[in-house]
């Protein structure tokens, strides 16, 4: 758990910057997350999905009601 309404993971991106790519404080602040995971390279992973695509895909897959035959006698 991030502990963050943005769902960005701070103290792991801190290590990644300050301990791992040997930022200063200054220099990791003056980056988006963007940028960072950029410098991080391709062992970063992939960018974490946002609000558009989460949207996009709610609407190509949406959820479908099905009623729940809770009770009922299979006999």
């Amino acid at each position: 758990m991030t502990g963050s309404k943005t769902g960005l993971d701070w103290p792991g991106l801190m290590r990644a910057g300050l301990c791992g790519l040997g930022l200063k404080p200054d220099e990791f602040w003056n980056l988006t997350p963007a940028k960072l995971w950029l410098m991080l390279g391709p062992a970063a992973g992939e960018m974490p999905m946002g609000k558009s695509r989460l949207d996009e895909l709610s609407r190509s897959f949406p959820d479908l009601e099905r009623e729940l035959d809770i009770g009922a006698d299979d006999g």
